[in-house]
């Protein structure tokens, strides 16, 4: 066990945990934050993507001790039900969500493509998520829902 200082959402964090343990599941079991979902553990259905130094990063397979005093964004890290973020208010417009289970991947590697690109094509959006699994069908939903958030024509 150490201690972990961590910058959650803004906020500094301090966990006492193997270093060696998951982000994932310090966020989850520690911290109390659901955004993040575990799907395959393995880093390739996006379900667990957080945002650390401007990038979408699977948490289940990063060590905690690997996101020491670096900043890390979780979906409730963007807004709240009162107070959403555009990209989670483009998704409810869209009804671009089903199930649920991969929309937190969705939405971080949404977040992430559009701070470096404002304005991404459909082809720069399709390959942004090409790592994120989804099987409920929604992607026409989420390709308009981040073309929306974008500001640009849906």
């Amino acid at each position: 066990m150490a201690r972990i200082s961590l910058k959650v959402n803004g906020k500094a964090r301090v966990v006492d945990t193997d270093p060696e343990t998951p982000l994932l599941y310090v966020l989850r079991n520690d911290l109390q934050l659901n955004g993040p979902k575990f799907g395959c553990g393995l880093a390739q259905c996006g379900a667990c993507a957080v945002i650390m130094d401007g990038n979408a990063i699977r948490s289940c397979q990063l060590p905690v001790s690997s996101a020491q005093n670096r900043p890390v964004t979780t979906l409730e890290g963007l807004g709240s039900t009162k107070k959403m973020h555009r990209l989670q208010q483009a998704f409810v417009d869209e009804q671009a969500v089903q199930c649920g289970y991969c929309i937190n991947g969705m939405i971080m590697t949404s977040k992430a493509l559009l701070d470096k690109n404002p304005k991404p094509t459909d082809a720069q959006i399709k390959e942004a998520l090409a790592g994120n699994l989804c099987r409920c069908g929604t992607h026409t939903r989420i390709l308009r829902a981040i073309k929306r958030a974008s500001g640009q024509k849906v």
